[in-house]
């Protein structure tokens, strides 16, 4: 059960951001100056609406929340209440039900979590342009 009403829960999730949060656009902005330009972000034409994707290439990005995708929920699971437990094992559910599902359309899937970006912005970036075939020079900003 959770210790706020409805209404004041509600509240609180409507200030959490679901798009265009830190980590996304220091990524999208990483991307363009590489000179990568023909993505979308949260494409509701493909499933999962990942937050970047390229189209051409059939590549979907998620660049998953620590708490929210589930990441530290092993060492969390017995200290959270059992709204968040299922709300966050629903989400892990999602996301791997969605990976599968695009990966058997022909997608390249790419999740990064929260703490790789943070921790290790260069090597997690260097993940998708791998993905994409190198930096794209062609579009490189001087």
């Amino acid at each position: 059960m959770d210790k706020f009403s409805k209404e004041k829960r509600s509240f609180i999730m409507s200030r959490i951001k679901g798009k265009n949060t830190g980590i996304e656009l220091i990524v999208r902005k990483k991307l363009w100056a590489l000179g990568f330009r023909g993505y979308r972000i949260h494409s509701s034409k493909v499933l999962g609406n990942p937050d970047i994707t390229f189209g051409k290439k059939k590549i979907a990005i998620f660049l998953d929340g620590d708490f929210w995708h589930g990441y530290v929920l092993k060492e969390r699971a017995g200290k959270l209440p059992i709204y968040w437990l299922n709300k966050i094992k629903g989400n892990m559910g999602r996301d791997e039900k969605y990976s599968k599902e695009l990966r058997g359309q022909g997608w390249k899937v790419i999740r990064l979590w929260e703490h790789e970006i943070t921790e290790n912005f260069d090597k997690a970036v260097a993940k998708i342009v791998k993905a994409l075939g190198g930096v794209n020079t062609a579009c490189q900003i001087p």
